[in-house]
């Protein structure tokens, strides 16, 4: 519980200088034009970022790796990380899913890493184009009318939600998961 406390408050502190660093042509006093949008694309950054760390981190022999039979493999939680990312920003693009059953044909760890950038890079650029107008659009998700930007924010928590599986077995092969990493220039703790 206190390590997801920890990573909580990370968050809380890293996310507000994304966000400015998203806006450094804007007086502090000039919101941005969208900042529903931005404040949703900077969050997503942050948790994107660390599901690729990890994936990165983990060495090719433990991809392979399920604490339990009954839980996906570590590769298997990329892809399936990599396929959620492309249904909900597909779905918050209004496009028809351009990949699907990664988690079921990919394996190597250079391929299942490279399909979690592409779809990440996917979600980026359906930020790109997305505003808080457009992002008020309701689209069907589970027979639930659900706004474009919220399809945004359940794929945020579903990364994250699978970073927290990920950081669970990185830590079980003895790895410090990207998160819990020192900044740069502060002691080891």
């Amino acid at each position: 519980m206190n390590k997801r406390l920890g990573f909580a408050f990370a968050v809380l502190m890293v996310v507000p200088g994304v966000l400015l660093g998203q806006e450094k042509s804007q007086s502090q006093s000039t919101p941005p034009a969208n900042p529903i949008t931005a404040s949703e694309k900077g969050l997503y950054s942050f948790v994107s970022n660390a599901v690729i760390g990890a994936a990165q981190k983990m060495p090719e022999e433990n991809y392979s790796f399920k604490p339990t039979p009954e839980v996906r493999s570590f590769g298997q939680l990329v892809g399936h990380v990599a396929d959620a990312n492309y249904m909900f920003c597909a779905l918050s693009s209004g496009e028809p899913n351009p990949a699907k059953g990664i988690e079921k044909t990919k394996t190597s760890k250079a391929d299942l890493v490279a399909a979690v950038k592409d779809a990440v890079a996917y979600c980026n650029k359906a930020f790109d184009s997305m505003t808080d107008a457009k992002g008020s659009r309701m689209v069907k998700f589970m027979n639930f009318d659900v706004a474009k930007l919220t399809m945004f924010s359940l794929n945020t928590a579903h990364s994250d939600e699978h970073y927290g599986n990920m950081v669970t077995y990185l830590r079980i092969k003895g790895i410090v998961p990207p998160t819990s990493e020192n900044p740069p220039g502060q002691a080891p703790k």
